[in-house]
């Protein structure tokens, strides 16, 4: 695959906007484009995740924030897999590339550059190739429901069955639309009234009562784990899609009373023999009103520090912030 190219005529390196945490903080800085074996995809849409805000609490870093995107390449809607699969050791090889070996140390956004910022370079094997018609401007939002896919997988979530969902930031919402989408009743318990608003407009029941055959938790907290465990009946799966930072007690005697499975899902890899972010890009096109649902404010690229405060300060009524180069 011939690489991306690093200058122009003269030699120079050509250079572009990125975001990047620094010693002041998150913002835009002037970075190099991206070179080496590749392909460069123009960057219409980015989406900041909850990690993202991790991220720059953890103070400067010397890559390129965003694995969220919708973009263009050669004119074509597209998003790609951020995830970076060594493709030979034993996990990648029974088609578990989430479990890989090489674990977040190759997730594009965290250890290599990310997306948000003009143009952004990944494998060829990377690239998800969106239906006719999809909206690059909201195909950031592939890589959340491909999460969700990946969820409602593991919890062998089918039609006739009671999900709850913990925690209605992006990752509940969209857990619980997809669980919508696979049949299932969905009721998801919401802290704010944005949140509330965008269930409602997914078709999400509000009121968590008790009983639930698969129990979704989407807010990575104490006390989410602790009420997935309260609702799920005897025998269920509780699959945990938000992320954990760091140790978490569980409700330990109630957890083994009951008998329940807990189940961690916050990558994709295969199921049926495909990717299961291809089978997210094709459901995506399927929910015409997630966008409308999930994404409350866009900012240019270069407000990016703005767009970051807004993201988490959950008093401006965010959801899901996106950023447009």
């Amino acid at each position: 695959m011939a690489g991306a190219p690093a200058g122009d005529a003269s030699g120079s390196v050509r250079r572009m906007r990125g975001v990047r945490v620094g010693t002041d903080g998150v913002g835009v800085q002037d970075v190099p484009e991206p070179e080496g074996d590749g392909v460069l995809i123009d960057v219409v849409s980015a989406g900041i995740c909850g990690s993202d805000l991790h991220l720059v609490d953890l103070g400067p870093r010397p890559t390129t924030l965003g694995h969220e995107i919708g973009g263009l390449l050669d004119g074509r809607p597209v998003t790609f897999s951020p995830l970076v699969f060594c493709g030979a050791c034993e996990r990648c090889r029974d088609g578990r590339g989430d479990l890989c070996s090489t674990g977040t140390a190759a997730i594009v956004g965290i250890a290599r550059d990310g997306g948000m910022a003009d143009r952004v370079l990944v494998d060829p094997s990377a690239v998800v190739a969106l239906p006719e018609g999809t909206d690059p401007a909201v195909a950031c939002l592939v890589e959340p429901v491909a999460v969700a896919v990946h969820a409602c997988n593991v919890g062998t979530i089918e039609p006739g069955m009671r999900v709850a969902v913990i925690g209605a930031g992006t990752v509940g919402l969209v857990a619980g639309a997809v669980a919508r989408a696979h049949g299932a009743t969905v009721d998801i318990a919401a802290r704010h009234p944005v949140q509330e608003a965008a269930a409602e407009k997914l078709g999400l029941g509000r009121s968590v009562g008790r009983g639930y055959d698969v129990v979704v938790d989407g807010a990575g907290t104490a006390s989410a784990l602790a009420q997935a465990v309260k609702v799920a009946r005897p025998g269920a799966d509780v699959v945990v899609a938000g992320t954990y930072w760091g140790e978490v007690a569980l409700p330990g005697l109630a957890f083994q009373l009951k008998g329940l499975r807990l189940l961690p899902a916050i990558y994709y890899g295969h199921h049926a023999g495909e990717r299961e972010i291809d089978a997210a890009a094709r459901l995506f096109a399927d929910l015409p009103d997630l966008a409308d649902a999930l994404i409350t404010h866009r900012f240019p690229l270069d407000a990016a520090a703005e767009a970051f405060r807004t993201a988490a300060d959950k008093s401006t009524g965010a959801v899901k912030v996106v950023l447009e180069p």
